[in-house]
């Protein structure tokens, strides 16, 4: 056990990129990787890691007995899941990460449908609007709206969200008209700080993209916050369509400025690969991605 305990906290450094980001991934103290790691080079009589105050990087023996390692740990973790019968039929614990809003609104409905479809299957629903590190937080799958950086973790594209501008008809009604993003610098704005600057916003004009400046009366961080207040006629805001979607409806918010909105933002599901998938992060995602596809179109 101890050989497999020295080798799981090797390969997490190096997976992590150091060792504190290991321990918070293996939920061990600092020292305790720390020393796994050194007894594991002490019994091989070898070094592993490179450690400098900012990095650690691999030696090239370090290199080819991480590959090793890895694979073994890899192969036991499959072995284990066999045994389980996570292989054979959904069933065990799923981590599922989104953001707050898109998650609440769309993806936590879903998942109380798959639950009922599948009663062996458990979910864990973590909420939060940063971006995590599925390795480090045990995240079998996560809800990404943003552009994907290229990486190891595979994607399933669900849709694009748009960010829309909306004001409420008694405040239009009493102020200058709004044809284009220059006419905002006359208005009062209500801005939402999550998702973009309380200063500046970016309007697509042509093939380019023009900052607009803006007068911010409220700065909030919580899309409704921004949503209410736009609707209670103080100003202009700007939100992801799904935010201001309630009150467009509700006939509450009117949009503005559509033929100047910025380039959509992808929707995606990321996971990480391995030699099989689980059965429960398959039944997962047959079940939840066209149903998040129906939903993520903006149809006000």
């Amino acid at each position: 056990m101890d050989r497999l305990e020295s080798m799981s906290a090797f390969v997490a450094v190096v997976e992590a990129g150091g060792f504190s980001a290991a321990a918070r991934h293996l939920r061990i103290p600092l020292a305790t990787v720390s020393r796994r790691v050194s007894e594991l080079e002490g019994r091989l009589r070898v070094q592993l890691l490179i450690r400098t105050t900012r990095s650690v990087t691999l030696t090239e023996t370090g290199q080819r007995y991480f590959e090793t390692a890895r694979r073994m740990l890899e192969e036991l973790e499959e072995a284990e899941r066999l045994v389980a019968g996570e292989y054979t039929a959904p069933r065990g614990k799923l981590s599922v990460a989104a953001p707050v809003g898109l998650g609440r609104i769309y993806l936590a409905p879903i998942i109380t449908e798959f639950l009922r479809a599948y009663p062996e299957v458990d979910v864990a629903l973590q909420l939060g609007d940063e971006v995590i590190n599925l390795a480090d937080e045990g995240v079998d799958i996560a809800l990404r709206v943003s552009d994907l950086p290229d990486s190891s973790l595979k994607a399933i594209h669900l849709g694009e969200i748009r960010r829309v501008v909306c004001a409420s008809a008694a405040y239009l009604k009493g102020a200058s008209p709004v044809s284009s993003p220059d006419d905002l610098r006359r208005h009062a704005c209500i801005t939402f700080t999550s998702l973009e600057s309380a200063h500046e916003w970016c309007f697509k004009v042509g093939k380019s993209v023009k900052r607009i400046p803006v007068r911010s009366r409220m700065s909030a961080s919580a899309a409704d916050a921004a949503a209410d207040a736009a609707a209670a006629g103080l100003g202009i805001t700007r939100l992801l369509c799904y935010q201001a979607l309630p009150a467009i409806r509700a006939k509450k918010l009117k949009l503005l400025l559509r033929d100047f909105e910025p380039s959509p933002t992808p929707v995606s599901f990321v996971y990480r690969t391995g030699r099989s998938m689980p059965q429960k992060l398959r039944a997962f995602i047959d079940f939840v991605t066209p149903r998040m596809k129906s939903r993520l179109v903006f149809d006000p």
